[in-house]
């Protein structure tokens, strides 16, 4: 089976030992991602919309990275720190899977990496 990972390169990958994304097969997951800049520092402090959008850049990234698009999405996972963001969260998901439809999940979470970050964002790709 074919296996490849990608890496943004952030201290944290390396810190935690894990792989931005990893693509067995046909099937390509990116982990948690919250919306950092290439320095590390979290883009929009308490902006969930801002944050969103961005983190899906990330994911999007990822996911080219492993030959697979935002198309090829089946589900995604938000976790956000405060659930009545859930409007604004939603409609940037939307800005992006509008028309791929994955199944979604979003959770309120007590906490994340960092406190400046509001949303953390996942995502499974089911290529071919």
């Amino acid at each position: 089976m074919r296996r490849e990972r990608t890496s943004t390169g952030t201290d944290w990958e390396q810190q935690v030992g894990y792989s931005r994304a990893i693509r067995a097969g046909d099937t390509v997951r990116v982990a948690g991602t919250i919306a950092t800049d290439d320095d590390g520092e979290v883009v929009a402090p308490g902006d969930p919309y801002e944050q969103t959008k961005h983190a899906f850049d990330i994911v999007t990234d990822a996911l080219s990275d492993l030959d697979a698009s935002i198309e090829d999405v089946v589900q995604t996972r938000m976790y956000v720190t405060d659930i009545d963001d859930q409007e604004r969260v939603g409609e940037a998901h939307s800005e992006f899977f509008d028309d791929v439809r994955p199944v979604a999940t979003m959770v309120e979470v007590s906490g994340l990496a960092t406190p400046e970050a509001v949303v953390e964002v996942e995502a499974v790709a089911q290529v071919g």
